[in-house]
């Protein structure tokens, strides 16, 4: 009895001093009200919606596993002779990196496990940015008010890239240093001041004796405390600047419809969390991935067969493939065209495209309302054919990166296969940007005939004089407003030839952009509606958000 009233006061206690603490900290800051519309922001529900959730958990699952690992790591590139469990190496020179790596995969518990979930996680983070930022782009997402926002996701994908780069490289094994003899390459390939940047990355002449220390402290510091700030950042902003939703019934451009953040979104969001844990453990310990013992130790002169990067950056190396050998000597400097335009030109364009994509489409439309409502793919055909077109061209450069390997497996010629893809590099994203251009609107043409004569209802019916029909049946209303709550802008009305060139080219590429379209059937009363549920929300009046089931 007496210790049950010790502990009920003991109880009693840190209740008191917790809501003391909380009544301190609600006096001096806006907690209460903080908190209040945090734990109530609505979510809209929806499975695209979970790809940036699925790229944040893996990150987080890269800091544990990646701080376990630090532990272990040594970035020497000093030569030790190797003692280790695996036979096969014993007594071989090897840098302290390269064994330290060797130690933790076979002679620290779990080490091997920790090591190819934390490879493995690093993989699906890049892939979920990447399928994260395709989904934002070809919905729209990125649009006023969210620029901001979508550069800073372009940035987080820059920085995973490089991230990825720096992780593969520690290793110091045949693999790794392989990538690192070509990134030594694109490096002197910069006009004037490669070589220089090559002598302070690498302290001296290549290989150097400094880089894999760099790329660790790099690795594990300076680009997680850059992208941890930038993740913040893109969260607060996604909390501020309310969810993208879905078009439907109670939903406009003025609200957000969708479940409270606690219980239902915390619930949910926690159960993905575990399940990205769980598949990366599942991952790591039965799928092997970056076997460095099978490569052995890097050695300058020694190159490994079937050297492939990683996914994420074999884009590159196919690009480096196709390019054809040109170089320039102009007043003494070499211009390797052959590695400066796929390894050096080709990436900063793509990321320049990235960053002031929002801004060139704010341009071509004319359009600077705030836009909430989600766009499907086919209501916007040119964006959308740019975008496939886009992942075409990504692919086949992917498959150039490996085009020894198909040649082998498919026992072919290594320079057919390289002209097949010089050419299909050029060839097939024009030709993907038709053909979905062309998907894209059969489908509206589809959903108009649906609008106008309804859907199929499968009885077929004989008139009085022997005709055969099917029957029809009405769309329901929350699919008619799915099909007809749409927001496309009109192309720009052409200023004459007597304007400026900017407004003229303005004006072209608006109507490039949006002539093609298919008009839905409306009553004046539905364009009214529309017009009303798709009106920007700062000159209509900001409305609050709704939740599961508003209408």
């Amino acid at each position: 009895m007496l210790l049950r009233r010790r502990r009920a006061r003991v109880r009693a206690r840190g209740r008191q001093a917790g809501f003391q603490t909380y009544v301190v900290a609600d006096r001096r800051a806006p907690v209460s009200e903080l908190a209040n519309q945090l734990l109530r922001k609505a979510f809209p529900d929806h499975w695209s919606f979970f790809l940036g959730e699925i790229a944040l958990y893996s990150f987080i699952v890269l800091v544990v596993t990646g701080t376990y690992l630090t532990l272990y790591f040594d970035p020497s590139l000093a030569e030790v002779p190797y003692r280790g469990s695996y036979e096969p190496l014993q007594g071989l020179l090897v840098s302290k990196a390269y064994e330290s790596t060797l130690h933790l995969s076979f002679d620290v518990r779990g080490g091997l496990l920790i090591r190819q979930m934390h490879h493995w996680s690093a993989l699906v983070f890049v892939a979920a940015i990447g399928v994260h930022m395709l989904r934002i782009f070809f919905t729209g997402a990125f649009r006023r008010p969210r620029e901001l926002n979508w550069m800073i996701g372009v940035t987080l994908f820059l920085l995973a890239l490089l991230e990825g780069f720096c992780g593969y490289s520690l290793p110091d094994d045949l693999l790794s240093g392989t990538g690192l003899r070509t990134a030594n390459s694109i490096v002197l390939s910069i006009p004037v001041v490669g070589t220089y940047l090559s002598f302070f990355l690498w302290a001296g002449p290549y290989p150097g004796e400094a880089i894999v220390r760099r790329l660790y402290i790099v690795h594990v510091l300076f680009v997680p405390g850059v992208m941890i700030a930038l993740i913040a950042a893109h969260l607060i902003l996604v909390v501020y600047l309310k969810h993208t939703q879905w078009a439907g019934r109670g939903k406009t451009n003025r609200n957000v419809v969708g479940q409270p953040m606690y219980p239902q979104f915390i619930a949910k969001s926690t159960g993905l969390a575990l399940m990205v844990a769980g598949a990366t453990a599942i991952l790591g310990a039965v799928a092997q991935i970056n076997p460095i013992w099978a490569y052995g130790p890097y050695v300058p002169d020694v190159v490994s067969t079937d050297a492939q990067p990683d996914w994420y950056v074999a884009f590159l190396e196919g690009a480096l493939r196709l390019m054809p050998g040109v170089e320039w000597n102009v007043a003494g400097h070499t211009f390797m065209w052959n590695v400066l335009v796929p390894a050096v030109l080709l990436p900063a364009l793509l990321f320049l495209i990235l960053y002031m994509y929002p801004v060139f489409e704010r341009w071509v439309t004319g359009d600077l309302r705030e836009h909430h409502i989600a766009d499907r793919p086919r209501d916007h055909p040119t964006r959308t054919g740019l975008g496939v077109a886009a992942v075409v061209c990504y692919a086949v450069l992917l498959m150039a990166g490996g085009n020894d390997v198909l040649a082998y497996e498919f026992d072919v010629s290594v320079n057919m296969l390289t002209w097949i893809f010089r050419v299909a590099v050029f060839v097939a994203p024009v030709l993907a940007y038709h053909v979905t251009k062309r998907v894209c609107l059969a489908m509206q043409k589809h959903e108009r005939t649906l609008l106008e004569e309804g859907e199929e209802t499968g009885e077929v019916i004989q008139d009085l004089a022997g005709g055969m029909g099917e029957t029809h049946e009405r769309l329901d209303q929350d699919t008619r407003y799915k099909l007809l709550v749409r927001d496309i802008p009109r192309p720009l009305v052409h200023p004459g030839a007597d304007a400026p060139l900017h407004r003229r080219l303005q004006a072209s590429l608006s109507s490039w952009y949006y002539r093609d379209r298919v008009d839905m059937p409306t009553t004046a009363e539905e364009r009214l509606q529309i017009t009303g549920r798709t009106a920007d929300p700062v000159s209509e009046g900001a409305g609050g958000e709704g939740s599961e089931g508003e209408e």
